[in-house]
């Protein structure tokens, strides 16, 4: 699976909450400064190269959706992260974040609960 530019998965965010829009909904939803409607456009057109984003046509225009849902695309980074900075370790990953994030022992007790719920 390709990865996605900052600009691309900023797009790809909010098609994931949107789920369906167009060019203009889009650029309503991002922060100010709001880029050019054609910057918008070339990213999307961009992420349907990539596969990442199909259309269906609207009236005169086209409405965007996500062909990959955000689950996927997030478990596939962060595996590249695993792999890339982690020797594939999720272990090492994981002790990384917890000691970079000074995660206390109560934080990292409710956090097994609650990978215990899903468990069930």
């Amino acid at each position: 699976m390709k990865q996605l530019t900052k600009a691309e998965e900023e797009i790809m965010q909010w098609l994931w909450t949107l789920e369906k829009a167009n060019v203009a909904t889009i650029i309503k939803n991002l922060p100010e400064p709001k880029p050019a409607y054609n910057t918008v456009s070339t990213i999307i057109r961009i992420l349907e190269s990539k596969g990442f984003v199909g259309h269906e046509k609207e009236g005169k225009g086209y409405v965007y959706y996500p062909l990959l849902k955000k689950e996927e695309y997030s478990n596939q980074s962060l595996n590249k992260l695993m792999d890339n900075y982690f020797q594939g370790s999720f272990k090492s990953m994981v002790s990384f974040f917890v000691k970079k994030n000074d995660i206390s022992l109560k934080e990292m007790e409710a956090i097994l609960k609650e990978l215990n719920k899903e468990d069930e």
